[in-house]
């Protein structure tokens, strides 16, 4: 089997190396890639958010399967392009992509699901906003109504900041979808569709704050952990009944049919559980940690889902081990990421024992002595993933392939997985 990935980021080198276990996939190609995935598999320099020259690709080199990473190429028809030309392609059509596109959309589908989810409105205006802050309160929830990349959600106790993102988003032409605060933790999980049938993965816990102890601004996520060891045993099929798989019956019943991955972002709070967002992919940081256990073959899950053939009883196969993904990133990310730093100890950490490292923002390069090198090229620039006996030995491996590598202004979290590793983190109740 032939796989063509399309993206450049940490997700898509993670995939990339849980296809190449496979031993059904014979190839693999990337578009457009980056520094870590050209190593281990061709890549070609291609507009991945373009149909045409996703499609006249896949054409080139006679693609199985294609596997669209990121969320722009599905919001701008990639997949739709793609299957009329006749190719096998896991994630959705533009329609099915909406359910990440829009929130609104999301929100109306949930409805119709009857999936819990927290109380919102849609707002226009400003003095629609001034309402809803007044309605729910704060910690007030501010949500740019299209794609931001993990960063359009705003979550604070100052009105004014609440405000400022609402007025950001409107002038950038958006509209905004303010929400009740959720409290209790956050959950993802990745729930494998075929347009009728789903196959959830393991529940994993992100970071999205730029900082310790859940500190300063969103981000893309700066790190992730599987699995929860805090988890009722029967969560992940309480999400599939109540949450993925009437969604996946109302868009099948609507004539959009979900095809690939439903990113469930979930709070677990004192009134239950309640859907957070619903993304259209593998979500970035957690998909790393994620793949890393999985032990069926990736290429023959995905490719089974792209073909309409689950049959719903899939019993998938993991490392029983612990995995945690510790997000490296630029100088000045989020705000304004510093490109072009020379990376510096990715042979040594790649040595290190049940250490992998996955790339994101790089690039390769040429450094004043005319030697080749790998720099920094996006706000994150690499994940550095360990398995480990539990939460304590994967974090200890993890931190330690991060303290082999280093930039200049390089900045990541030194707490990820550290509270429930200790056993803090708790199921709020009524």
């Amino acid at each position: 089997m032939k796989v063509l990935v399309l993206g450049p980021g940490g997700r898509e080198h993670a995939i990339i190396t849980a296809l190449l276990r496979d031993p059904a996939v014979s190839e693999v190609h990337s578009a457009p890639g980056n520094a870590g995935i050209s190593e281990i598999v061709p890549t070609h320099s291609i507009d991945a958010n373009s149909p045409e020259e996703s499609t006249a690709l896949a054409e080139r080199i006679e693609a199985d399967l294609v596997v669209i990473g990121p969320e722009a190429p599905l919001v701008a028809g990639v997949a739709d392009a793609l299957r009329e030309a006749g190719f096998p392609v896991f994630g959705p059509d533009a329609a099915a992509a909406r359910l990440e596109g829009s929130k609104a959309f999301a929100k109306e589908i949930m409805a119709e699901a009857n999936v819990p989810t927290a109380m919102s409105r849609v707002a226009h205006d400003a003095a629609t906003v001034e309402e809803c802050l007044d309605a729910f309160g704060p910690p007030y929830v501010v949500k740019d109504d299209g794609l931001a990349a993990g960063k359009g959600v705003v979550v604070t106790e100052d009105r004014h900041e609440a405000m400022a993102h609402a007025q950001a988003c409107f002038s950038a032409g958006s509209t905004v979808v303010i929400e009740e605060y959720l409290d209790g933790p956050e959950v993802s999980l990745f729930v494998i569709c075929d347009g009728r049938r789903t196959v959830p993965l393991t529940p994993a816990q992100d970071f999205k704050r730029i900082f310790d102890r859940d500190e300063g601004p969103n981000t893309g996520g700066m790190g992730a952990y599987t699995p929860l060891p805090w988890l009722p045993e029967d969560f992940t099929d309480d999400v599939v009944r109540r949450v993925a798989q009437p969604t996946v019956d109302v868009m099948a019943q609507r004539g959009t049919p979900f095809v690939g991955v439903l990113y469930c972002g979930l709070a677990i709070t004192s009134r239950g559980l309640r859907v957070i967002e619903f993304n259209a992919r593998f979500g970035d940081p957690e998909t790393q940690a994620v793949l890393a256990r999985l032990k069926t073959p990736l290429g023959q899950l995905l490719l089974a889902a792209a073909n309409g053939e689950l049959d719903g009883r899939e019993s998938l196969r993991w490392d029983l081990r612990t995995a945690v993904g510790v997000v490296m990133a630029a100088a000045d990310y989020p705000d304004a990421p510093r490109k072009g730093d020379a990376i510096r100890g990715l042979e040594e950490a790649k040595g290190l024992e049940d250490v992998t490292v996955l790339h994101a923002g790089t690039r390769r390069a040429v450094d004043a002595a005319g030697e080749e090198t790998v720099v920094t090229h996006g706000g994150r620039v690499l994940a550095v993933v360990a398995l480990g006996e539990d939460l304590a030995d994967a974090r200890a491996k993890a931190y330690q392939g991060v303290a082999t590598i280093s930039w200049d202004g390089a900045q990541y979290r030194t707490d990820i997985a550290q509270r429930a590793a200790a056993g803090e983190i708790a199921i709020p109740t009524t």
